[in-house]
Parts: structure tokens; C-alpha cells; sequence
């Protein structure tokens, strides 16, 4: 039996183009609840773009060099830009102009190839350098500090030129750690906390680390490498540091539970991004003639489900909607392709005795189906109908505390109480202030 007629609610893949954003971007990110697009252009410049009305509301102008990343907040409130003009700005979308108000500015001392949010608070973030250096950058008043994150080498290792170069860095959904994708085909792992390296995993044939990517839900990992293949893994747990206590290295070569590849063309691949279920992984193909986007289905032992094209204008990014089964898909002539999965339209659903019919047939009427009906009785029934109670928000506050703060963690855990320490404004029942234009201005 077809699974979606089990379940309604199952997330799957996208199969068609929706609609088209012509901005000039780069690349192009859905915030948290799916509502928004921030597309990062060459010029220095990010666009917040609305779904539902299909325009710009914000343009985020503050960078002298390309965009090189965006990232949200949350709860949408802010918006992370870096930079090749070394510098990374956090807007605060809650505020009433437009470009929005600068939060936080965060100046390096070399181009950021690109930054993110921790899950848990906006005031932690972490920013890789075009020279191979990641930092912890907490802008807290009672844990204010800019920490490297270090390679620590074995003792076999004793020349400094030992410390590979860091490719790629991201922290995993709890927040918890930072994972560290180099360029000799290690993934290191570092606590967000102490800023102390707990593991290095070695991905045999993998080269250079290009991306990494983490499932929503579960422990699926996913690495983007310089061999053309894309790997998932199911990462081990690690144990929380002591403070004080000298912490032993997890040494370990990492065996994936799958390969994606294209057996055919061989081509490499630009990006990769998990469905919010993270039953479905997304690869965009670096195809220089073709748009395609190839999907595989997890659950189904990784087997290959689909590959959508997108046109003559080559892929150059693409990331899956939080919540839903829509894609986002950047061109390198700067359009945001939005992907969904059209549905027919199922009339019965406005009548509960509708039938849709494929041809014409004899109609039978019912005994009593046209009878009148006595006015007083009928209009008595629709007044008590509308007397009753109806449960309207009954479970929705813990579905959405669970979607949009929805990072999984013990509250007695340290390092989850660390992150929490000083918590930023970005709160659930922030407003985005609507702009009223006159005549011809724009914004």
C-alpha cells in the first residue's frame, strides 16, 4: 500500500518547480518556519525574500565583498551575513527600517568563507576563515571571548606542519559540538563549551572535506568530499569534557552506511542538504550545461529516487525547506528555483457526500435528500453547534516549542545549560514590523 495513504503527513520529495525568484543570489537559505528565503548576492548584499507574496521585504546592505553565507536565528528574528570583506553582521529583522538595524558586527583578520548561528543562542557563533581557521566567537557579557579551535595532534605528530587545513565547519543540531571538516579527509570534533577537541574520525579516500551536512532528527551525518562522493554516516556519542580533567581523544575511522555517487557522468556535487524528516538526502550536481538535483531515499536503504531538472542554467546551490517537501535551488545566473510536490485537488474534501465521478453517470435521488427543512429547527441546531467548545490550540504550543527550538537535550546537561546562560531576544512572539511605502518608494 501506497505509504502516504497510511500516513498523510509524510514528508516527500519535491517534483516540480513552483515558482521562480530572480535576485541575483549566490545561494539561498528558508528560515526556520519556512516562511522566509535569504538569498546572499555577489554585490555585498542579502535579500529577504516573502514566500507568500513573492517579494523582497529586506535588503540587508552592509558588506563591501561578496556574501559568502547566511544563516537565521531560531526564531527568524535575526539574519547571519558573511563576508570575503572579512567582516560578519547580524541584522535584527525586528527592527522598523529597512537595510534592517546591525545587531552585532564581527570583524576577522581574513575573509570568512562562512559563519553560523548556535542552535540554541544567536550570541554564539562560529566562522570559518579563508586561511584554514575556525573560531568560537560569544559575544555574552560573562562569557565574551574569541577562542580558535585547535587541532590537537598526536604524539606522533610533532612538527606543527602536521595541522591540516579546515575546509568546512558546522555545529551539529543539539549544539552541543563543532564539527570540523579538513583538508587531509579527517572530521574533527570539538565541545562548544570548553572548545576542547573529543574526537577525530578518519574517512578513508574521502580528500578534501567540502561540506557537511547533519539530519534534523537522529544521528545521520553527512560529508561532501573532494572524490565526488557523498557519505552518511551515524555518528558515535561523545562524552562531555571535564573541567580540569585531561580528555582522551577518540581516534576512529568512520565506516559510511552509504555512497552517493553518479556512476555515469562522475560529476561532483555542489551541495547536499537532509528533508526535514531526514528520510531523503538532496545532492546538487556541479553539471556545467544542467541543472539537476539528485535525491535518494534513506529510508529505502539510500536507493536513488529521482532526478529533477531544472533547466539549462547550471546549480550552483540548493537547501530543503525546514518543514515541508520544497526545495530551494540557485542558478549561476542568480534565480532561486522553489521546488515542491504538487497535489491534486481533492473535492470531497469540501463536502463529506461529494464524489468525484471519472464520466458522466445517472444520478438517483435520494428519499427525503430536497425535503424542506422547518427554518426554526434548523436555525435552533446551527446555534447550539456553535455554542460548543472547540479545543483550537489544545498540543500546539509543544509542537511548536518542539519545531522551532527544537534542538533535543537534557536540561541538566552543562552543556546545554552553557548555552542557555544569558539567553539572546530572540523569542516566538517577535513581530516583523510591515513597512508602509508611499508613491514610488521603494522597500
Amino acid at each position: 500500500m501506497n505509504a502516504s495513504l497510511l500516513n498523510p503527513f509524510t514528508v516527500t520529495h519535491p517534483t516540480a518547480v513552483q515558482t521562480s525568484l530572480v535576485s541575483g543570489a549566490s545561494f539561498a537559505r528558508f528560515d526556520p518556519t519556512g516562511k522566509f528565503v535569504a538569498a546572499g548576492r555577489s554585490d555585498g548584499s542579502a535579500a529577504i525574500w516573502d514566500l507568500d507574496t513573492r517579494a523582497v521585504i529586506r535588503w540587508c546592505e552592509g558588506h563591501v565583498k561578496a556574501v559568502t553565507s547566511v544563516d537565521w536565528s531560531r526564531n527568524s528574528r535575526y539574519v547571519l551575513t558573511s563576508s570575503k570583506d572579512w567582516n560578519v553582521i547580524i541584522w535584527d529583522l525586528a527592527s522598523p527600517v529597512d537595510p534592517p538595524q546591525r545587531y552585532n558586527t564581527i570583524r576577522f583578520d581574513a575573509p570568512v568563507v562562512s559563519a553560523y548561528f548556535h542552535p540554541r543562542n544567536s550570541r554564539i557563533v562560529l566562522a570559518l576563515l579563508s586561511t584554514g581557521e575556525a573560531y568560537v566567537v560569544d559575544s555574552r557579557k560573562e562569557h565574551r571571548a574569541r577562542v580558535e579551535l585547535c587541532e590537537t595532534l598526536s604524539e606522533d605528530d610533532d612538527d606543527e606542519r602536521a595541522r591540516s587545513i579546515m575546509t568546512t565547519a558546522r555545529f551539529d543540531p543539539s549544539g552541543r559540538h563543532v564539527f570540523v571538516g579538513t583538508s587531509t579527509g579527517n572530521v574533527l570534533v570539538f565541545n562548544s563549551r570548553t572548545k576542547i577537541m573529543v574526537a577525530r574520525h578518519r574517512i578513508a579516500g574521502a580528500g578534501s572535506m567540502k561540506s557537511l551536512e547533519f539530519a534534523k532528527v537522529g544521528r545521520r551525518f553527512a560529508t561532501n568530499s573532494s572524490d565526488r562522493t557523498i557519505r552518511q554516516f551515524i555518528l558515535p556519542t561523545y562524552p562531555s569534557p571535564i573541567a580540569g580533567a585531561e580528555c582522551a581523544i577518540l581516534e576512529t575511522e568512520l565506516e559510511p552506511t552509504h555512497r552517493f555517487n553518479d556512476p555515469i557522468s562522475k560529476v561532483s556535487w555542489h551541495a547536499m542538504s537532509y528533508s526535514p524528516d531526514g528520510e531523503w538526502l538532496a545532492g546538487g550536481a556541479a553539471d556545467p550545461a544542467t541543472h539537476k538535483i539528485y535525491i535518494w531515499d534513506i529510508s529505502n536503504d539510500g536507493q536513488f529516487a529521482t532526478a529533477l531538472d531544472g533547466g539549462r542554467e547550471p546549480l550552483i546551490d540548493i537547501h530543503w525547506h525546514p518543514q515541508a517537501s520544497r526545495l530551494a535551488s540557485t542558478t549561476n545566473q542568480g534565480s532561486v528555483l522553489i521546488w515542491h510536490c504538487p497535489s491534486p485537488e481533492r473535492w470531497g474534501a469540501f463536502a463529506g457526500g461529494f464524489e468525484e465521478a471519472d464520466e458522466n453517470v445517472v444520478y438517483e435521488e435520494g428519499e427525503s435528500e430536497f425535503d424542506i427543512e422547518n427554518e426554526v429547527e434548523l436555525a435552533l441546531r446551527k446555534k447550539l453547534q456553535e455554542d460548543e467548545a472547540v479545543d483550537v490550540l489544545g498540543g500546539i504550543d509543544d509542537l511548536v516549542d518542539h519545531k522551532m527550538n527544537g534542538v533535543a537535550g537534557d536540561p541538566g546537561d552543562e552543556d546545554i545549560e552553557w548555552a542557555d546562560d544569558e539567553p539572546d531576544d530572540d523569542w516566538q512572539g517577535w513581530r516583523l514590523k510591515v513597512i508602509m511605502v508611499d508613491d514610488d518608494d521603494a522597500y
